[in-house]
């Protein structure tokens, strides 16, 4: 074996051209550790900005999804919007011109002498020319229309069209909104879209607030730098530079700290959102989603609400000045409440105005018009007059109606049977008349009230206390009161539906009379003033509501048979206590069940359900609920006639007699109702529009030395002086006829087929007729006694 040796040159070869090891660098290498250096710098600086990439890649796919689904889907939650009834207006319709000036100055028509925008009137004595508002029915959206109505002495006498020059068959008037049901809502808005805004209002926003809101893509750095040299300059922040789509996406989805993260997403936010959907879109959605101040404890956001706010009226009716002040104030509602500082208000309007006219948006007259105006807007800053008392009976009927289905903050739309006039009147009247009242009943004299459609049941108007804007405990609802007299006319209509036995001519006898209980307590009923009439005929008893011949006939009909009466005109069974007493309404109802029980009974004896709710619509336009009106014979016909026939009586020449004087014309029916001790004041007033229940008392029960004619009657007629009554005509019904009558030496009415004096009475099978004409002829009867 034998050993190999290494060659001595190859050796040194490998060992020269061997790479020196770490240990043994000599000092030549030192100068490349710069460079090693950066490299290690620049693995780490490519690192970091790729995770920061995909930081950024998906952080911005996240918010575009929150955006996205935003967007996309319910951008706010919008509350429940609540409407009054639509007056719709035809040739032949019972309607005044007052009337109609009335319904027009309730919505907020400006009166001025050459029509020419939405929401303007004249007047003369036979005829109105009007642009009416455009207004989104729920069968559709009808455009604004100009018309002249022409009136005569018997109501709307032609209807014409001034821009087709033609004649219309009908004119709906857009419903009065009346407020928002703010149930689990805590922002306020009423949604416009981007073209119902009017553009000289958005040409102010964006000089304002965004110059160049359609050219930047989101986000300006010019407005930041400018905005950091002023603030800079001015050692505060004096000045911002966030875009409207940021300030959007700020509002949106974001708190409003003060924090660099925070202003970092909201720019992100606001590239995506520019990125993804159109200017107008984005602006659409500013213009509904900023701030402009408070409404009780909901912020009201967008310029359609804080245009009803302070103004009271629709956006697209303001003044450029209103509009300006509108905009002023997106830089801070606090500070320039103009209810609150005024002056500043108008200052930053004025601003607005200047900016508009170095613009050109404005000519140098327009500006010089603009300034020297007053602010205008509303002495208390609200949405629409409250109605609290009307609202929960509404609410009721949306649980029972809708159920789960309904939700305040669904953006829904809801169309109800009030009258705005009915409701605005009544009011009117019971803060007018209750101060004069108190004098005699003390300063704790409370009001409630209830208007209902005498044919349709429908709700017109419900005030709940004297304070009707309050809210509170609602007494047209929830006040179970005894309604004395009010009780009588069940009584007598329970008589008359037998016309075999009782007619409107039936006497009755008003003598003492005592009943006993059961128990042995004698109860002895006398009449108001203490007096007794011998014989009365049936409708003078009913007429002067006489206590002692209402027992006498009531006690003759049985107990079981009024209540049975009580309970068909709509009162439940539970409320009635069966006792003798109950004849002169010993019982308790509230205004709300005494208004059904006599819109029954006036309206022929056809009960219809009472009710506020027409229709519900979704954010869509899809109608959820529409109301159906159920009406049916509760009672006879020719018995319910009579009744309010003697009802009428009453304000002739009985205890509603004070009406007589200024509404002879209306030929009104009412009944007045006092309970025991005069702790309840009662009135109802039915014209050819309205059945009206008024009840006055005190909260604690004491009396009140008010009777019914004394008290709620009075405030009734109050009423009618606001709010002109529509004569009530009933319909003749068949088998009902009048016949003549004579008054005997005892109080009793005598047959007289040919007096002057006649009544009518239910004659089913002729037997009147058959009676008159077997008498001789009256002019021979006079021969002889001549």
């Amino acid at each position: 074996m034998t050993n190999k040796r290494s060659n001595p040159k190859s050796e040194s070869k490998r060992k020269t051209s061997a790479k020196p090891s770490s240990r043994s660098r000599t000092p030549s290498n030192k100068p490349n550790r710069p460079k090693s250096w950066l490299k290690r710098l620049w693995g780490i600086g490519w690192k970091v900005g790729v995770a920061v990439i995909a930081l950024l890649v998906f952080a911005g796919i996240y918010l575009d999804s929150v955006i996205k689904h935003r967007f996309e889907g319910q951008l706010f939650d919008l509350p429940t919007v609540v409407y009054a009834r639509i007056l719709e207006i035809a040739p032949g319709d019972n309607l005044s011109i007052k009337e109609l000036r009335n319904e027009l100055d309730v919505l907020n028509y400006r009166k001025v002498a050459n029509p020419r925008y939405a929401g303007e009137y004249s007047a003369s004595s036979t005829r109105i020319e009007m642009i009416r508002r455009p207004f989104e029915f729920s069968d559709g959206p009808e455009p604004d229309r100009h018309v002249m109505i022409n009136f005569d002495e018997n109501g709307v006498q032609r209807i014409q069209s001034l821009e087709q020059k033609g004649d219309l068959g009908y004119l709906r008037l857009e419903p009065k909104m009346l407020g928002m049901l703010e149930k689990d809502v805590q922002e306020q808005r009423l949604f416009l879209r981007r073209e119902q805004f009017p553009e000289v209002m958005i040409d102010a926003l964006l000089i304002t607030e965004d110059r160049h809101f359609y050219q930047h893509d989101g986000v300006s750095p010019l407005a930041i730098a400018r905005a950091m040299m002023v603030n800079l300059k001015a050692g505060r922040t004096v000045q911002g530079g966030s875009t409207l789509t940021q300030q959007l996406a700020k509002n949106i989805f974001l708190s409003s700290d003060r924090t660099l993260w925070r202003k970092l997403r909201e720019a992100y936010m606001a590239l995506i959102i520019d990125y993804r959907y159109s200017k107008d879109r984005i602006l659409e959605a500013y213009l509904n989603e900023v701030y402009l101040g408070q409404n009780g404890k909901e912020g009201v956001h967008g310029f359609g609400l804080a245009s009803r706010l302070y103004f009271g009226q629709p956006l697209q009716e303001l003044r450029i000045d209103q509009l300006a002040l509108l905009v002023g104030m997106v830089k801070g509602p606090s500070y320039y409440n103009p209810m609150r500082y005024p002056e500043r208000a108008k200052e930053r309007r004025d601003l607005v105005l200047r900016l508009m006219m170095d613009q050109d948006i404005l000519t140098a007259k327009q500006y010089e018009q603009a300034v020297t105006r007053p602010l205008d807007v509303q002495k208390v800053a609200r949405i629409a007059s409250r109605q609290p008392a009307y609202f929960q009976q509404l609410s009721i009927e949306l649980n029972e109606k809708l159920g789960r289905d309904f939700k305040s903050d669904s953006g829904l739309r809801v169309f109800t049977s009030l009258d705005p006039v009915s409701q605005a009147k009544l009011e009117q009247a019971i803060a007018n008349k209750v101060p004069e009242l108190e004098k005699t009943a003390g300063k704790d004299l409370e009001a409630a009230a209830i208007a209902v459609d005498r044919h349709s049941g429908e709700i017109r108007a419900m005030v709940g206390g004297k304070r009707a804007g309050y809210e509170g405990f609602n007494r047209a609802l929830n006040a179970r009161r005894p309604i004395g007299s009010l009780v009588k006319p069940a009584v007598y209509l329970t008589a008359l539906a037998q016309p075999e036995k009782y007619n409107l001519s039936t006497t009755l006898v008003d003598k003492p009379i005592s009943l006993k209980s059961s128990e042995g307590s004698v109860w002895s009923p006398r009449n108001f003033d203490r007096q007794y009439r011998g014989d009365v005929p049936l409708y003078m008893a009913l007429a002067k509501s006489l206590n002692v011949p209402t027992v006498q006939l009531g006690m003759s009909l049985g107990i079981d048979k009024v209540s049975d009466t009580l309970q068909q005109l709509g009162v439940d069974k539970s409320e009635i206590r069966p006792v003798p007493s109950m004849l002169l309404g010993s019982f308790s109802l509230s205004p709300y069940q005494v208004a059904q029980m006599y819109q029954t009974l006036t309206n022929s004896g056809k009960r219809a359900p009472m009710s506020a709710l027409r229709s519900v619509l979704d954010l869509e336009g899809n109608v959820l609920y529409q109301s159906i009106p159920k009406v049916y014979q509760a009672v006879d016909q020719q018995a319910a006639w009579l009744t309010t026939y003697a009802m009428k009586r009453g304000v002739l020449e009985g205890t509603g007699r004070y009406l007589q004087n200024q509404f002879a014309w209306a030929a009104l029916a009412g009944k007045t109702g006092t309970s025991n001790d005069s702790r309840d004041s009662w009135f109802v007033g039915v014209d050819g529009r309205e059945v009206t229940t008024i009840w006055l008392g005190r909260d604690d029960n004491k009396p009140t030395a008010l009777t019914g004619s004394s008290g709620a009657l009075r405030v009734y007629a109050q009423y009618l002086q606001y709010r002109i009554p529509e004569k009530l005509i009933l319909p003749w019904p068949n088998g009902v006829t009048t016949v003549g009558f004579s008054n005997k030496s005892s109080g009793a009415l005598a047959l007289d087929c040919g007096n002057d004096f006649k009544l009518p009475v239910w004659d089913p099978n002729g037997d009147w007729k058959k009676q008159c004409e077997n008498r001789p002829v009256e002019w021979i009867k006079k021969l002889f006694q001549w």
